[in-house]
C-alpha cells in the first residue's frame, strides 16, 4: 500500500529529519502542536499540524496512544511515524495502529514486545548461538535472589532494567556492601521510567567498547546489516560521540558480529530499522546487550558511509516494497562522526542547561551536516530532552573527517545557554580519541569528569515549579520574541563525488 500521508508521533529534529525525507517522496504531513512549545520549528516544516495545546487528560502528548491514533483517524492519515524515544518501542502503540488499520513505521508489535523485554532478547540470543556476558538467567526476584546470583558470577556486576534502554534503571555494583543500595536505585529509576521494577544481572566488563549494528529487514525474509558505529563515548550509559566505522575493526570482525545480529534480528521476524548493540572487550570477544526496535539518534553517521537514506528505506518497507540491495551491494565509503550538541553543563555533571537560545550558527560544507530542531529563539525546556543538534563530518579517511570536525565545531556558535561544545572540541584534541584508543571509560581517565550524586527528586520539582513561574512571568512582560528566517538543515545525502 502506498503511504499518501504521515503523521510524526514526534518533534524536534528527528520530526524534521523525518519530514524532509516523506516531503521528498512526495507524502504529505501532519505535525502535533503542544502548548509546551507552541512555536516549535517543526510544526513549520509540516504540511498541517494536528493541535493538542489544549489537555484532555493527564497523559503527556507524545504518549497519549489513543489520541494520537484518533487524531490520525479524523484526519484520514495513511501511516505513522514514532522517531525515537516515546512511543517508539512501544508494542501497545503499534497494536492499535495495526487494529485501527494505520501503518506504523516500525516494526511488528510481536517483535518490540520481544527485544524490549530484555530477558526474552537475551534467551533468544542464547537460543541462536549470538555470545552472552554471564547472569542471571532471567528477572532476579529480589534483593536475596540478586545477592545471590552475584555471589556466583563474580563482582563486578551491573543491575538492569528488563524493560529498559537509553542507560535508565542501570547500576553498577563493585563491591557486595553497594548492592542493596544499588538495586534499590535501579529498581526506582526502573519503575519511573517503564512503570517496571524488574531487574536482571550481568557480568559487568571493565572498559569495554559499545558497538551497534544497523539493521535493515523488509517483510518478505531479507535483512541487511550497514555495518557498525562506534558508541563507546558516553556519559551515565547514554552515548555522545559516534563514529562508523570502528577504528579497531577488521573485516572479519564486522562480518561476525554483523552476523549475528542478522541471527537476532531474523528470530523474531523483523523487518524495519534496527539497531543490535554489543559489547566489545579488549581481546575483540563480543557480547550481545540488546536490540532497539526502531531508528536511532545517532543513524546519520550509518547514512553517511552507505548513502542509504534509512527513513526512507522504514517508509518503504512499511509499504511492502522488498529491499533494493543485498548484502554484498552494501559498501561502507569513508568515516562520519556525530557529536551531540547538548544543553548540559558538563562542569555540573551534564545537567540540563535549561533557557533561549539567543543565538546559533554553524558551518555549511560538502562535509558537514547538522540535524537541529532549533534556531534563533528557541526554548531549552525541562520537559523534553537536552539535545540541540547533531553534527556529522564526513572524511575520506578518519583523519580527514576528524580534521573536517575540528574545523566544524570551531565554527559552531550557540548563545543562550551551556552546551557541549568545548566537551566536544576537547574530545577531538585527545591524543588516545584520535589514535583510536578509547573505550567506556574514556571520560573518566582521559577527561577526568565524573558525576554528581543522585539528584534529589523534590528539589528538581522545585527547580521546575519556579521555572514554570518565571517563564510565566517573563512571558507576560516580554513581546514576543521573533525567532527571525529558518535556516536549512544540510542535506542528509552528500554529493555524489563523496559517494
Amino acid at each position: 500500500m502506498k503511504i499518501k500521508s504521515l503523521l510524526i508521533a514526534n518533534r524536534g529534529e528527528i520530526a524534521i529529519r523525518i519530514i524532509r525525507t516523506a516531503r521528498r517522496m512526495k507524502i504529505r504531513t501532519y505535525a502535533v502542536k503542544t502548548s509546551k512549545e507552541p512555536g516549535a520549528w517543526y510544526l513549520e516544516e509540516a504540511d498541517e499540524v494536528i493541535d493538542f495545546s489544549e489537555p484532555v487528560n493527564d497523559i503527556p502528548e507524545f504518549l497519549d496512544i489513543e489520541r494520537i491514533v484518533a487524531a490520525a483517524r479524523e484526519h484520514g492519515i495513511y501511516a505513522i511515524h514514532p522517531g525515537y524515544g516515546f512511543l517508539a518501542e512501544n508494542p501497545e502503540f503499534a497494536l492499535r495502529c495495526e487494529e485501527e488499520k494505520i501503518i506504523f513505521i516500525g516494526p511488528s508489535p510481536e517483535a518490540i514486545h520481544k527485544m524490549g523485554n530484555k530477558t526474552v532478547a537475551k534467551e533468544l540470543a542464547r537460543s541462536h548461538n549470538v555470545p552472552l556476558l554471564e547472569g542471571s538467567e532471567g528477572d532476579v526476584k529480589d534483593l536475596e535472589d540478586a545477592r545471590q546470583v552475584a555471589q556466583q558470577i563474580g563482582y563486578p556486576i551491573i543491575l538492569k532494567a528488563s524493560a529498559g534502554g537509553g542507560g535508565r534503571g542501570m547500576r553498577v555494583v563493585e563491591k557486595e556492601k553497594d548492592l542493596e543500595r544499588m538495586f534499590n536505585l535501579a529498581s526506582n529509576e526502573a519503575d519511573k521510567a517503564f512503570n517496571n521494577r524488574s531487574l536482571f544481572i550481568e557480568k559487568f566488563i571493565r572498559e569495554p567498547r559499545h558497538i551497534e549494528f544497523q539493521i535493515l529487514a523488509d517483510k518478505h525474509g531479507n535483512i541487511v546489516h550497514l555495518g557498525e558505529r562506534e558508541c563507546s563515548i558516553q556519559r551515565k550509559h547514554q552515548k555522545l560521540i559516534e563514529e562508523s566505522p570502528s577504528p579497531v575493526f577488521t573485516p572479519e570482525l564486522r562480518r561476525r558480529m554483523g552476523a549475528a545480529a542478522i541471527r537476532i534480528a531474523r528470530s523474531v521476524n523483523y523487518y524495519s530499522a534496527g539497531t543490535v548493540e554489543f559489547l566489545l572487550d579488549e581481546k575483540m570477544n563480543f557480547y550481545f546487550i540488546e536490540m532497539n526496535t526502531r531508528i536511532q539518534v545517532e543513524h546519520p553517521v550509518t547514512e553517511m558511509v552507505t548513502g542509504i537514506d534509512l527513513v526512507e528505506q522504514m517508509i518503504r518497507i512499511a509499504e511492502g516494497e522488498k529491499l533494493p540491495f543485498s548484502q554484498k551491494n552494501i559498501r561502507i565509503k569513508g568515516c562520519a562522526v556525530e557529536f551531540r550538541i547538548n544543553a548540559e553543563d558538563v562542569q555540573s555533571g551534564f545537567s540540563p542547561s535549561l533557557g533561549t537560545i539567543e543565538r546559533i550558527s554553524w558551518p555549511e560544507s560538502e562535509y558537514v551536516r547538522v540535524d537541529t530542531g532549533v534556531r534563533d529563539g528557541s526554548v531549552i525546556t525541562p520537559y523534553y530532552d537536552s539535545l540541540i543538534a547533531k553534527l556529522i563530518i564526513y572524511g575520506e579517511t578518519r583523519e580527514k573527517a576528524l580534521h573536517e570536525a575540528s574545523l566544524a565545531i570551531r565554527k559552531f556558535w550557540i548563545k543562550g545557554t551551556r552546551t557541549t561544545l568545548a566537551f566536544c572540541r576537547a574530545v577531538l584534541q585527545n591524543s588516545n580519541f584520535r589514535k583510536g584508543n578509547f573505550n567506556t571509560s574514556f571520560l573518566s581517565k582521559e577527561l577526568k569528569i565524573h558525576y554528581q550524586a543522585e539528584p534529589d527528586e523534590m528539589l528538581l520539582a522545585a527547580f521546575f515549579a519556579v521555572y514554570d513561574f518565571a517563564r510565566d512571568i517573563k512571558e507576560q512582560e516580554e513581546t514576543t520574541i521573533d525567532p527571525g528566517k529558518s535556516k536549512n538543515i544540510t542535506p542528509w545525502l552528500l554529493n555524489k563525488r563523496l559517494r
